[in-house]
């Protein structure tokens, strides 16, 4: 049998609609099969509540008095894009403030707004004939604007790999934080009550598809940016009108050493149209594999150190490397257990009707990389190959002789061939003065900051800038030490032409 929106909406209507979220969807399919599943459910509901970064509002604030053309715009010292009419700006979720930086930004102006706070304006502008003002300071709420269309270009990824760290040090990331020599997972998503998850081959989910969207009805506008049908990591674009949504869907966060987010609510109702679909509805986590990659690598490309399903990732643990290693959701399932239940209940009330799928979402669409022009070269192109280490139960003495002999002043340091530290002669100068002649491992430092020979020189350069370090050993991917990089290699290279 099969079913059209049309007629899922007038059960809807009249009252009779059968609506279960995506989570009771695959115990009724796993009970009664597919066809039967089709026959009795009109609509599923799904959810997810995580950090949606490529998230904005786009804002109206009507005419000023003495007409200004906004050409620079701050709300409570967070910039908006003005370029744009005289009094629309777009404000970014992610964009920081310029005095109290990481700790807030657009996020949190949108979330101050839906609370119903009052923001500070202060908009400059070069003055014209027809806008003669050029400065202007003023406070609005959100019943004060004339507009405020949240429009985001990327939402509710259908798949998210997951994170960890196989370097020396901790390293912050969109992905919260991740412990050094791979000691902990980090995941993002909802898993079985994902949206897309749930619709694989996008057959109802595209442009003109009704969404719950932070607590008000929103719609998606289309394919999400760097949407990836072709590898099953979709996005989608989506709309909604701020002054409908609520604080108990739509969060500021601030991650500590990349910035802030919005965390957000959305739900897409899937409409049973016929078996396929029932079958496509019961999902369940454990059929939801991402790669968990390296997220110490500097590159876009980063190596996938295995492979994990949602039910794995869910569970607590996984093992890594013949380890168990604890994971963690940077999403919560529990809210997007509410934006479904939530949903659900409007549909079943007759408040919330489903949109049709005008468009739908390109099929086999891979995201290109940037074009880039003047792209720096790989940090193995201009290190040091000459490998000289010494062992950690080696005397000083010898570590010294060692930086002689090859005019160095650094020396890697390993137990069983893995890097374990770094002795520098500023650390054996600081031995000697104090009367010691310890072994190399009493005197060097453990937590050693390290770079792949695949990464690029600038992000190299910029780890030795922010550690205030002149050498930085480089590593394979089993911690074997094959070649050291310094800031000498570094001045070179710009001696003779940035990137020739």
């Amino acid at each position: 049998m099969t079913k059209t929106i049309a007629e899922i909406n007038e059960k809807i209507a009249s009252g009779n609609v059968c609506v279960v979220t995506a989570e009771e969807m695959s115990d009724i399919v796993d009970d009664i099969g597919a066809e039967k599943a089709a026959e009795e459910v009109d609509v599923v509901t799904t959810g997810t509540f995580g950090a949606m970064c490529s998230s904005g509002v786009f804002f109206n604030f009507g005419h000023s008095e003495i007409p200004i053309k906004i050409t620079k715009m701050f709300m409570n010292d967070v910039e908006a894009y003005s370029g744009l009419a005289a009094v629309d700006s777009y404000l970014g979720a992610t964009q920081i403030s310029e005095k109290r930086g990481m700790k807030y930004g657009g996020a949190h102006v949108i979330e101050d707004l839906i609370c119903g706070k009052e923001i500070e304006i202060v908009a400059h502008s070069y003055g014209t004939d027809c806008y003669p003002k050029k400065e202007l300071t003023t406070t609005i709420k959100l019943e004060d604007l004339n507009q405020a269309i949240m429009v985001n270009p990327r939402n509710a990824y259908q798949r998210y790999d997951a994170a960890t760290n196989g370097s020396k040090r901790i390293i912050h990331t969109y992905m919260g934080e991740l412990l050094p020599d791979y000691k902990n997972v980090t995941y993002s998503g909802a898993g079985i009550l994902s949206p897309l998850s749930n619709d694989p081959n996008y057959r109802t989910i595209g442009a003109g598809t009704k969404i719950f969207m932070g607590g008000a009805e929103g719609t998606i506008v289309g394919e999400g940016t760097q949407c990836s049908t072709a590898s099953g990591y979709a996005t989608l674009m989506t709309s909604a009108n701020l002054k409908e949504m609520t604080k108990e869907y739509v969060n500021a966060a601030c991650f500590e050493g990349y910035g802030t987010s919005l965390f957000l609510g959305i739900g897409v109702p899937i409409p049973i149209l016929d078996a396929e679909m029932a079958q496509a509805t019961a999902v369940r986590d454990k059929d939801i594999k991402v790669a968990v990659k390296d997220y110490s690598i500097g590159k876009r490309d980063r190596p996938a150190v295995r492979t994990a399903d949602y039910e794995e990732l869910r569970s607590g643990s996984i093992l890594l490397n013949g380890k168990d290693v604890t994971t963690s959701c940077l999403s919560s399932f529990k809210k997007s257990r509410e934006v479904a239940e939530e949903l659900k209940r409007r549909i079943a009330a007759g408040t919330f009707s489903l949109g049709a799928n005008t468009t739908a979402l390109p099929p086999n669409q891979s995201a290109k990389p940037m074009k880039e022009t003047n792209k720096a070269p790989a940090v193995r192109s201009i290190m040091s190959k000459k490998i000289i280490t010494v062992n950690e139960t080696a005397g000083i003495i010898e570590a010294a002789r060692l930086m002689k002999q090859n005019e160095r002043n650094h020396v890697s340091v390993v137990s069983l061939g893995k890097l374990v530290g770094i002795i520098t002669s500023w650390d054996i100068s600081k031995a000697v003065a104090d009367g010691h002649t310890d072994t190399v491992g009493a005197c060097m430092t453990k937590n050693v900051i390290t770079c792949s020979p695949d990464e690029t020189v600038d992000v190299a350069a910029k780890r030795l800038a922010e550690f205030k370090i002149s050498a930085i050993p480089v590593i394979d991917g089993n911690q074997n030490v094959i070649g050291m990089l310094t800031s000498e290699h570094i001045s070179k290279l710009f001696t003779r032409g940035k990137y020739e």
